[in-house]
């Protein structure tokens, strides 16, 4: 009489109770099975904390509001030469951004080309041709010139002692940022170029963090470089890719 009863009772819309917790149940099946689709569908970034080209690409998507997911690759333990790496990432560095199965990007400069064709809200890329090219003159004095002599696999096969390593990267920021400097006279505005965030403003301010980190704390010869990075650093994206803010983060 009982379950005779229970499948008589109704809800306030009419809907018999015991079917109304069979939908709920079934809701929230749906609801899993699609979080678990969303979750497989993420992009998903190998990067290492202290890696300024991986910033980039961390504060990139997080400017963009692109979910992803966030694998950790030590470089200093060598987990990029794992054979299962290496078949991401030829060259043996970060970041990579796997988008599906059959598709892994890697360089930080052709990801955030990527991201800017493929997710063009919020763009990285000014709309003015000559002012894309600035763009794109600063991210390559950083990225081409500046940065890829300080990596860790040519400061070891430079020296094993840190004062000698030390040394070198000091020369050759300074070096970078005296011609950088200049640029940011004739491009900038409250940020690299203009007022507007661009992929620019995403590698300077990664490699003014890599200055400091190599005891080159004095930038006073470089007040535009200083200026551009103090605004960028109060942007949430850039607040949220710190190396300090990620989850292999080892100060």
């Amino acid at each position: 009489f009982l379950k005779f009863s229970m499948r008589k009772l109704k809800d306030a819309a009419g809907v018999p109770i015991y079917q109304r917790k069979t939908r709920h149940l079934e809701d929230r099946k749906e609801e899993k099975i699609e979080n678990q689709m969303a979750e497989e569908k993420k992009l998903e970034l190998f990067g290492y904390w202290r890696s300024t080209a991986a910033w980039r690409v961390r504060c990139a998507l997080l400017f963009k509001g692109i979910p992803f997911k966030y694998t950790p690759i030590n470089l200093v333990k060598g987990e990029q030469k794992s054979e299962e790496y290496t078949k991401l990432n030829p060259l043996q560095s970060v970041p990579s951004l796997k988008v599906n199965d059959d598709l892994v990007l890697n360089q930080s400069v052709a990801i955030m080309e990527w991201l800017e064709e493929n997710y063009p809200d919020k763009p990285l890329l000014p709309s003015d041709s000559s002012q894309r090219a600035q763009v794109r003159a600063i991210v390559l004095a950083i990225s081409s010139d500046i940065h890829p002599i300080q990596n860790l696999r040519v400061l070891n096969k430079l020296s094993s002692e840190q004062s000698v390593k030390e040394e070198w990267v000091q020369h050759w920021i300074k070096f970078g940022f005296t011609g950088l400097e200049k640029m940011l006279e004739k491009s900038a505005g409250k940020y690299c170029v203009g007022d507007q965030v661009t992929m620019a403003d995403i590698c300077l301010v990664p490699q003014v963090f890599n200055a400091i980190r190599w005891n080159l704390k004095d930038l006073s010869a470089f007040p535009n470089i200083v200026r551009v990075n103090e605004n960028l650093s109060q942007l949430t994206p850039f607040i949220e890719s710190h190396p300090s803010k990620q989850p292999d983060a080892t100060l």
